[in-house]
């Protein structure tokens, strides 16, 4: 029995994919549940899992290839034996197949057509043999042999976009990725329809890093989760979000959205780009919950198996440029939130206290926000509201 693999249902806000890696070939056995391949979106990366114990029987859309919902992409062949290649068992490995139609990339592809070259004589270097935009301008330069146009004639070469290097100077151009071009996207969104202004402060964080050393071991061992500082930054943020829910709101046409409940986004690096998953009513979370969904998060977007549901929504964001040794950044902001907290590193420095220069470690924080919705004055007493929350933490215990 042969079974359809398709592109399973992509939410509304995505309109296509693009295939990232077959884990299987053709002809290799998979079982039921084991990821086949895997698709990137502008957010996620989708695994597709097998439907049953099978062997891969046919790949209908290489690696590159732009797919959309529902899409028919590879069949399964079900409870297949014979054929099966089993990648424990000894002896050679057959070689796969040869693929009876080349595929290259979209820029390749308008080069190839422009210049009438026959994609059979082009040697693909990409994933799966895909042929690349720098296998057709080696065709071009002569590196490679093709088949000329109809005129019998080798091709006028194409205006060469990359300029020639000197020796021992390489350059590589590959594509973005589609959640880079998405960041891209977004970012550049975000600074023309927003007026985005940024504001700073300082917090002692001595009072933290102290309470942190007091109940560090037993939060750990009673929580299985160590306590970090990102948990008395989100409790502090929604203080100063209640306080002033301006920074809580959105822009919607020409109405402005109050949101009744604290949906705080947390940047996190993945080897993708960076990702915003979101902490769902954070002001009902302990700290304890707070630092336990961080963790798994991050674990998550590292195995990139985050969900759309993870990185969708949000009202406010936090982002800590600080694990990298960031001292100052103006963050931009995610629309369609109206403000972004940016974190950065800790540095000991002398301040005065009471008429005494002593040094304390100290964190540079900044505020960037949408002036459309917020005023400078709401802007700075939110951070003075955080500032005060973190160097005195039984403020947030008491609500004061």
């Amino acid at each position: 029995m042969t079974i359809e693999i398709k592109v399973p249902s992509f939410p509304e806000s995505v309109a296509d994919g693009t295939i990232l890696n077959w884990n299987k070939q053709p002809g290799d056995a998979v079982k039921r549940d084991e990821s086949i391949v895997d698709i990137e979106t502008d957010k996620v990366v989708f695994e597709v899992p097998a439907p049953a114990d099978g062997v891969l029987e046919e790949v209908i859309e290489a690696a590159g290839s732009i797919v959309v919902s529902g899409q028919l992409i590879a069949r399964l062949k079900q409870n297949g034996n014979a054929s099966v290649r089993d990648a424990a068992s000894p002896g050679p490995v057959p070689a796969e197949p040869a693929v009876a139609t080349p595929f290259a990339t979209p820029s390749a592809q308008r080069m190839i057509d422009e210049k009438h070259l026959d994609i059979n004589s082009i040697q693909g270097s990409g994933s799966g043999n895909r042929i690349l935009k720098e296998d057709v301008i080696k065709v071009l330069d002569g590196q490679q042999p093709s088949v000329a146009g109809e005129s019998g004639k080798r091709p006028e070469p194409a205006v060469a976009e990359l300029q020639p290097v000197p020796e021992g100077r390489t350059e590589k151009r590959v594509p973005m990725t589609r959640l880079r071009a998405r960041i891209a996207e977004r970012l550049l969104d975000a600074q023309h329809n927003a007026a985005i202004l940024t504001t700073f402060n300082e917090v002692n964080m001595q009072p933290v890093m102290d309470l942190r050393k007091r109940y560090r071991d037993s939060f750990e061992k009673q929580h299985g989760v160590k306590l970090g500082f990102m948990s008395f930054f989100v409790k502090a943020v929604i203080e100063g979000l209640r306080r002033f829910p301006e920074l809580n709101a959105s822009i919607d046409g020409k109405d402005v959205v109050y949101h009744g409940f604290f949906d705080i986004g947390i940047a996190v690096s993945s080897q993708r780009g960076l990702v915003v998953p979101v902490l769902r009513d954070a002001d009902q979370l302990s700290m304890a919950g707070i630092e336990q969904q961080i963790s798994d998060y991050a674990t998550r977007a590292r195995e990139n198996r985050l969900s759309m549901e993870d990185i969708t929504g949000g009202t406010f964001s936090i982002t800590n440029g600080g694990v990298f040794g960031s001292l100052l950044s103006t963050p931009i902001i995610n629309p369609p939130q109206s403000g972004i907290l940016g974190m950065h590193t800790i540095k000991e420095r002398p301040v005065a206290e009471n008429g005494e220069v002593v040094v304390r470690p100290i964190m540079n924080v900044a505020l960037s926000y949408d002036h459309r919705l917020v005023d400078g004055r709401e802007a700075v007493q939110f951070l003075v509201t955080l500032k005060d929350a973190l160097e005195d933490p039984a403020r947030m215990l008491l609500g004061v």
